[in-house]
């Protein structure tokens, strides 16, 4: 039995597991990805199509079904499954809402998401709504620091999703948690307006440009603007040509070297 989500009664495990055809098929290609013998290098990949199949949880059945499938001993299937966060052990929503609280989020307002899910949902962190459709979840870093504060929302429905909404603000979190209340799929990435993860605001970048007429390689130049920093200066340091090279070592009086320094050793003491 597992716990209790919101007040859904404990749902029990199924006597048994098997995956459908599709993806009987899709597991096939995966493990023929391996050499022979190292077959349960597989067990990851498996597990989540089973996951996905039992829309949103891997029951026991199914990693004894892996196991048998891979030629494992089950225990290690558990151990694998019960190590890793991504798999869960219980059943969860239909969207499955996981936000990150690591520093970086949380530095950038990720409470005030947790606050507003909260709110919206009707239920805490860690639980599920009454009518099975959410389930809320606080996770650990999940690699978009730089458009913090973001949350992973994993949809298991005909149409499986699994996308990540970047760049939240309370006011656009509860409008894509309104949106997949309504069966629809707001736009994923950044909620912000920018593209991907560039700077945000309208500072321009600084890039390099690559003058083939030029004879000074590299110019740095910020963008939109054409005018570079003139050869010559302590930025960009002059070129020497090879004459002028040899010619610098020819004449020392055109390539002066320091003088060095002479010591005077002490005779030893007879």
């Amino acid at each position: 039995m597992h716990r209790t989500t919101g007040k859904v009664a404990p749902v029990a495990q199924p006597e048994s597991f098997e995956f459908t055809p599709e993806h009987l098929a899709e597991a096939q290609g995966i493990i023929a990805k391996y050499p022979e013998g190292r077959q349960a290098s597989a067990v990851m990949p498996l597990l989540m199509i089973a996951q996905r199949q039992a829309e949103g949880w891997v029951p026991k059945a199914a990693m004894d079904y892996i196991a048998h499938m891979l030629g494992m001993p089950p225990v290690r299937v558990y151990e694998v499954a019960t190590f890793y966060t991504m798999y869960n052990m219980e059943p969860v929503g239909r969207h499955h809402v996981q936000i990150c609280t690591t520093t970086p989020c949380w530095l950038r307002g990720s409470d005030e998401i947790v606050k507003i899910c909260e709110k919206k949902l009707g239920i805490p962190l860690g639980e599920t709504t009454v009518d099975g459709q959410f389930t809320l979840q606080e996770v650990e870093c999940l690699g978009a620091c730089v458009n913090a504060p973001m949350m992973q929302i994993t949809s298991y429905c005909k149409d499986y999703r699994d996308e990540y909404y970047e760049d939240l603000t309370p006011e656009n979190t509860a409008e894509i948690l309104d949106a997949l209340a309504k069966g629809e799929f707001p736009k994923a990435g950044p909620q912000s307006g920018r593209n991907a993860s560039e700077p945000s605001g309208s500072t321009p970048a600084t890039i390099f440009k690559l003058d083939a007429s030029s004879s000074v390689r590299g110019e740095q130049v910020k963008a939109g603007n054409d005018v570079a920093a003139a050869p010559g200066t302590a930025k960009n340091p002059p070129k020497l040509s090879r004459d002028d090279r040899d010619a610098g070592e020819e004449n020392p009086a055109a390539n002066p070297k320091p003088a060095r320094k002479t010591t005077t050793k002490k005779s030893p003491k007879a």
